[in-house]
């Protein structure tokens, strides 16, 4: 029987009344926690003796049990039930390392996604071990070994319908949306990770059939890879990097090889953002190796793009404009071709190839390359694409600066600032911070100290 913390505490009236509320027996929640601990590949041997304790005593079961007893009352109630209602809040303190393991077995990834989702909008979730690459190697060589698991059934507790599908293919929706607008600070931005936790993890406790359980695990992979971008783009590395290495598990419970290529990639993208270009290479080739064959064209064209993102940081404009060139072959494949596409790859088109190849090239100080991809380039709405038009608007700034065209590009920085002043993006910062160390050359000029002065007021990057 799985053990309880025998520190002397006051009764959990908390507990008391919303079993209460619930209408469940001592004995029935008993046996519904045992049921739920065992789906989750977890032993134990509850009675009702055990919730007279939890409830009179204080007692307080071992981590992850605290869970699986809000799962049951909440199925009673017909809502999601927090640990902080059942007063057990403080049931655990996270270990450093949760949400960094890709276990082999689908019922182990199910517990280390679900385990990191409960406490990653928890307050004292702050693992300060910063962005490791290093912690990618497991996750990256296990998911090219297998990228797809042979089945994704389940016999659990509650069936799980595609209505239950529905409502999170609308959360990630509504999400990317609230995201290319306001950026990863945007206060929906918390909700994916509710989500996660309150949805989604219930699911994955359910019963489904193969096919269901494919599409569950598919679009609970998307939803934690976009908590690990909006997490990514606040400056929070460590747990977006969890975030992907559980979103490319899920991805592989799913069967999902598509949906992994991009994952991964999304991971390479962090990776060569964070400073590490070469590890980034590897990934997007890998990335793209292991799903040729099997993911849509447009997929694999991003794999590329990425790939030549990362060799202009490694300033290999050679290895950059053969990766570029293949993006946009397959891109020309993506648009000839009929067949369906995920909807989570529409970004992914001519107009944001050219605007990232005016990035690639402003990266390998090649202006003249990088303001003429821009002019290929389509507009975009600011209404829409908030964060990006910001940063764009800075990365062509740029390649003016290295053009030392002075005025073009604080014209150019300035409309930045108008924008991404609306906008909560660690990352859209980064590229103003670019922006103003190519200013160098002119910092004694009256226009760029008022520009810099902006930046710091405005968007509050240091001098």
């Amino acid at each position: 029987m799985a053990s309880t913390s025998r520190r002397k505490r006051p009764p959990n009236a908390d507990l008391d009344r919303l079993i209460e509320t619930s209408g469940a027996s001592h004995k029935s929640l008993a046996l519904r926690v045992n049921q739920l601990a065992q789906q989750a590949g977890v032993e134990t041997d509850y009675s009702h003796t055990s919730i007279v304790n939890w409830c009179k005593r204080g007692m307080i079961p071992k981590w992850p049990v605290p869970t699986f007893l809000a799962q049951a009352i909440g199925e009673r109630l017909g809502r999601p039930v927090a640990l902080g209602e059942i007063g057990m809040g403080d049931a655990e303190t996270p270990d450093a390392d949760v949400g960094l393991d890709f276990p082999r077995d689908r019922a182990d990834a199910v517990r280390v996604a679900t385990s990191f989702w409960s406490f990653v909008n928890r307050r004292d979730f702050l693992t300060g071990s910063g962005f490791a690459v290093s912690a990618f190697t497991t996750p990256v060589t296990r998911w090219l070994v297998t990228p797809a698991d042979e089945a994704a059934d389940l016999a659990g507790g509650k069936q799980v319908g595609r209505a239950d599908l529905e409502e999170l293919r609308d959360a990630a929706d509504e999400a990317r949306r609230w995201d290319s607008k306001y950026g990863g600070g945007n206060w929906k931005a918390n909700s994916v990770t509710v989500c996660l936790q309150e949805r989604a993890a219930p699911l994955l406790r359910g019963s489904f059939a193969d096919d269901v359980g494919r599409d569950l695990f598919s679009v609970t992979s998307e939803l934690s890879r976009l908590a690990g971008w909006t997490a990514f783009d606040v400056g929070q590395h460590d747990v977006a990097q969890r975030h992907f290495i559980q979103a490319l598990r899920l991805a592989r419970a799913g069967g999902d090889v598509q949906l992994g290529c991009y994952v991964l990639t999304t991971m390479a993208m962090q990776s060569l953002l964070r400073g590490f270009p070469s590890e980034a290479v590897d990934m997007a080739q890998g990335a793209f190796e292991r799903a040729k064959g099997q993911a849509a064209p447009r997929v694999l064209a991003f794999t590329k793009l990425i790939e030549a993102r990362a060799h202009a940081r490694e300033n290999n404009a050679r290895a950059a404009s053969r990766a570029l060139a293949a993006s946009e072959d397959l891109l020309v494949q993506a648009d000839a071709t009929s067949g369906s596409e995920p909807a989570w790859i529409d970004f992914y088109h001519h107009a944001r190839l050219s605007a990232d190849a005016a990035e690639v090239f402003r990266d390998l100080k090649n202006p003249k390359a990088a303001l003429a991809w821009n002019q290929r380039a389509a507009a975009m709405p600011s209404g829409v694409f908030t964060r990006s038009v910001g940063m764009r608007l800075a990365i062509v700034g740029t390649a003016h600066l290295q053009a030392r065209d002075l005025d073009h590009g604080l014209e150019l920085g300035h409309r930045s600032v108008d924008i991404l002043a609306r906008v909560q993006s660690s990352r859209a910062k980064d590229y103003v911070r670019e922006f103003n160390t190519a200013l160098g050359p002119w910092r004694r000029e009256p226009a760029v100290r008022e520009f810099i002065h902006r930046t710091r007021t405005e968007l509050s990057i240091a001098a």
